[in-house]
């Protein structure tokens, strides 16, 4: 039993770092802190306790962690600091290591988190609380609110799929999700909360009924139903997931958006071997033929890896190519960074540091041409746009429903408002468009 006494006037400082699903559990965290009484921090105000969810999905991410960790310490001198998230649950030690870290949760635990705060006792050396991999068995809901207008629902969690260069399986566990019936739940109280727009998270959402015996299509078609929501975002499917079923019940859906998020990681074949990848590049390209054919205005975003270990010049190349004929909108470019007890690390070729930063310049450069073409077939298309409550320098911006960014003075009655318009020219940075 929590003691609320414990928790009066108290005030919680948050910080997440890394993808949207966490911060939807952080938002999940901050909920159960308010149920006993305790209330976030203002601007300006030092806080009591403070959380923070950490990422681990590359080596400048950890780092960015512990710096983020001193610095909420730093910042809120005498408060009880809580670290969680995936660094928290592959590298406890170092965290707990950190002068002022008083308590460390793993993933099992993050969301049970007033159970462990020990009636606020600093304590001389961080405390960990972690469940070994193979036992996180848990899936707890998840629902966050971004400083705009979506909403990122938590639908599933974990992966089975233990790709050569990647530590999520062993930061989050086995795949697992929530029922078809208690998201269809969390999707309509966003509607009588006034929610527009909901973005499917989760760390490997195509696999979505590992757990419950569903599929992530029967979830999808029953989620189209819940009045009240203009539009769903599916946030990132896996290529050999994202069945022709799937695209084609976007097509007709009454509420998804025509927008995809794939991640390919490589356009050679040899090096989707190396990375145990689940799919060859032939699969792919018809994954995005497919959507072009029956959606051709969608906004495809695709994941990319440079500089993994095996890719040769040649590799690099073959990549290259097959992304440029690939009739996609937007590449997400990352370094590839070695993560500590990873099949990748047997693999012999390494790429140095030089041609890693050279190699993600021509994608990035290759994205940029891609995405210019994508608006500018877009220009002279009405489109619906959800307009943003926030203000830059007397202007709002708003997203079409193929995810095009729009640009408008700012009324205070659009904002959180589903308008048509007509879409016009690119401002000076080419990196939206202006309403017409």
């Amino acid at each position: 039993m929590i003691d609320n006494l414990i928790f009066e006037n108290k005030k919680a400082a948050y910080l997440t770092l890394g993808c949207k699903l966490n911060f939807a559990e952080t938002s999940a965290i901050g909920k159960q802190l308010s149920q006993v009484g305790v209330r976030k921090a203002r601007d300006g105000e030092s806080a009591d306790i403070c959380i923070i969810n950490t990422c681990s999905v590359t080596e400048f991410a950890d780092k960015k962690c512990r710096q983020a960790v001193r610095k909420m310490i730093k910042d809120n001198p005498g408060a009880y600091v809580i670290v969680t998230g995936c660094y928290a649950q592959l590298k406890p030690e170092d965290i707990a290591g950190i002068d002022g870290v008083d308590i460390v949760l793993g993933s099992e635990q993050k969301l049970d988190i007033t159970a462990y705060l020990d009636e606020l006792k600093k304590k001389d050396k961080g405390v960990i609380h972690t469940t070994k991999t193979n036992h996180i068995r848990s899936f707890v809901p998840s629902c966050s609110q971004d400083d705009r207008t979506r909403y990122f629902l938590k639908v599933q969690d974990g992966c089975d799929y233990f790709c050569s260069f990647c530590t999520i399986p062993f930061a989050r566990g086995r795949s697992r999700n929530g029922t078809i019936e208690s998201l269809v739940k969390q999707a309509r109280e966003v509607a009588e909360r006034g929610g527009k727009e909901i973005v499917l998270t989760g760390v490997n959402i195509g696999d979505f009924g590992r757990t419950t015996s569903e599929t992530f299509f029967d979830l999808i078609k029953a989620l189209d139903e819940v009045e009240g929501i203009e539009r769903y975002r599916i946030s990132s499917i896996e290529p050999n997931l994202l069945t022709d079923e799937i695209i084609e019940f976007v097509a007709q859906s009454k509420r998804f958006a025509p927008h995809f998020h794939i991640p390919l990681q490589s356009g050679s074949d040899t090096v989707l071997k190396l990375m145990r990848r689940r799919y060859d590049t032939a699969l792919f390209r018809h994954k995005v033929e497919k959507i072009k054919t029956i959606l051709p205005d969608a906004f495809i975003g695709v994941d990319v890896i440079v500089g993994t270990r095996g890719e040769t010049d040649e590799y690099f190349e073959e990549a290259r190519l097959f992304l440029e004929g690939l009739d996609f909108s937007q590449l997400h470019v990352f370094t590839y960074s070695e993560r500590p007890n990873t099949q990748a690390l047997k693999i012999e070729h390494e790429v140095d540091a030089k041609t890693k930063h050279a190699r993600s310049k021509i994608l990035l450069d290759l994205s940029d041409e891609k995405l210019h073409r994508f608006y500018q077939s877009q220009q002279g298309k009405p489109r619906k746009v959800l307009f943003e409550h926030a203000q830059h320098d007397d202007k709002m911006y708003g997203f079409t429903e193929n995810y095009v960014k729009v640009e408008t003075s700012f009324h205070e009655s659009k904002a959180n408002q589903v308008k048509t318009i007509v879409l016009g020219e690119f401002n000076q940075v080419e990196t939206a468009l202006i309403e017409g």
